[in-house]
């Protein structure tokens, strides 16, 4: 095991720490989640008793593995907490998610929840978001002319002309579940008011939704070499 997958490993332990018996769950995506998963699914079958509501196709085929319950949104919400991963956090636990591809599914199930709780390791807190490319999921009907009008939007805020790049897989155009595609916008770690583009992101026509998660999640595990941290949001 690789350091950044025990660090991984030891941010779900901590996740799962916070999970009760007859809880509902969202089931977050990534690797991380899928950790947390993983050490879920042995509680569940040492008795505990939940039900999860997973944030995409892959998740949903793990936790059936694993002998999870699994219900719909709609007859669960609100769910008591979802845990998921992030690609970077700010110290506002404000969010940039979306690098697996679930940014759309992840996200309505982190807001039916009272609580979200985001696991990561130490290098991913950062001062400001961006430099991980930031994922905007957009319907493929004028999805290049989406594109254009996204990086007006950026050059209006401010942020110059940064690349946005359509997501491929292999050679194929990546899908996400929802049978849209994602463009990820290289803005770098120079994201400054989230909750300003946030809000202008969302209003161009043709975009579902994009990675930036404002006031969404409630309290940050981050596993570092030297211990665990956790936040919580002021």
């Amino acid at each position: 095991m690789s350091n950044i997958d025990h660090l991984k490993q030891q941010a779900a332990a901590r996740a799962l720490e916070f999970v009760g018996n007859g809880m509902r769950l969202g089931l977050g995506s990534g690797s991380t989640s899928e950790a947390f998963i993983n050490l879920l699914g042995a509680r569940v079958r040492g008795g505990l008793d939940v039900v999860g509501v997973p944030t995409s196709e892959r998740t949903a085929q793990l936790a059936r593995s694993l002998g999870i319950v699994l219900g719909d949104l709609n007859d669960l919400a609100p769910l008591d907490l979802c845990i998921d991963g992030a690609d970077e956090s700010d110290y506002n636990l404000d969010l940039i998610k979306g690098g697996g591809g679930a940014l759309l599914r992840e996200k309505i199930v982190a807001a039916s929840a009272k609580r979200m709780i985001v696991m990561i390791h130490g290098p991913k807190l950062v001062e400001k978001m961006g430099a991980f490319p930031l994922p905007i999921e957009v319907i493929e009907f004028g999805h290049v002319e989406t594109a254009r009008r996204i990086q007006a939007v950026a050059a209006e805020l401010g942020y110059g002309t940064p690349a946005v790049k359509l997501r491929h897989k292999g050679d194929a155009v990546y899908k996400t579940d929802s049978n849209n595609v994602i463009y990820d916008v290289a803005f770098g770690p120079v994201i400054a008011e989230t909750e300003k583009l946030a809000t202008a992101l969302s209003c161009v026509p043709g975009v579902v939704d994009h990675g930036l998660y404002i006031g969404i999640a409630k309290t940050l595990i981050v596993a570092r070499p030297e211990g665990i941290e956790v936040r919580e949001r002021g």
